[in-house]
């Protein structure tokens, strides 16, 4: 009997061994999955945060060649010189006052032509970094964390429109919230209990 007793203590003290070492291995796995799924959120998170920046300095840059007010100054200034040097020509060639206005009016608008196409060059340039900016967004948007999803898809959206920059920085740093809520370490079923209890 005492053999008996023995073996049947010696089987519940295994058993319970056998079930808390998979249950420590099956949490371990578990830690370490979750832990990886952060690691990836994280380097996706910075590969938007760079792909928005590098579209505001492209969408900045294009600003401050082509649109600020002493570009647009320069453009006619530019152009009211070439109206002249036209028509200066055509009045030495001996062109009457309207083949002289005619004239000007044509280098005016040759000059303005080819600053419209260098323009549109110049705003076609941010396409590439919108391009990215997508790219970056698509493994972010598949989340299993819903408010990383939004947040992604409305910094998306955001982006869309570059020059309302005060959409596109709120969108950016509701994204930022959000990835750092998804990323903060999570903490223990004890830790929350306790911090419930403390805030109670």
């Amino acid at each position: 009997m005492e053999k008996l007793i023995e073996l049947a203590s010696s089987l519940v003290s295994g058993a319970v061994i056998a079930v808390l070492a998979s249950w420590l291995t099956v949490r371990a796995r578990n830690r370490q999955d979750q832990q990886e799924e952060i690691g990836a959120l994280r380097v996706q998170a910075d590969a938007m945060t760079a792909a928005v920046a590098e579209l505001q300095g492209a969408a900045a840059a294009n600003r401050l060649v082509w649109e600020g007010p002493t570009e647009r100054a320069r453009s006619f200034l530019l152009a009211t010189l070439a109206f002249c040097g036209g028509a200066a020509r055509a009045r030495i060639a001996g062109g009457t006052d309207a083949q002289c206005g005619q004239v000007g009016m044509g280098q005016a608008a040759e000059l303005l032509s080819w600053e419209r196409r260098a323009s549109k060059q110049s705003a076609a340039a941010v396409r590439e970094p919108i391009a990215r900016v997508a790219a970056a967004a698509a493994p972010l948007m598949r989340s299993p964390d819903a408010a990383v999803a939004a947040a992604t898809e409305q910094l998306l959206s955001a982006c869309g429109d570059v020059e309302n920059t005060e959409r596109l920085e709120a969108a950016l740093e509701a994204f930022g919230q959000a990835v750092r809520a998804a990323t903060a370490p999570r903490l223990s079923w004890w830790a929350r209990r306790r911090a419930a209890q403390a805030s109670s």
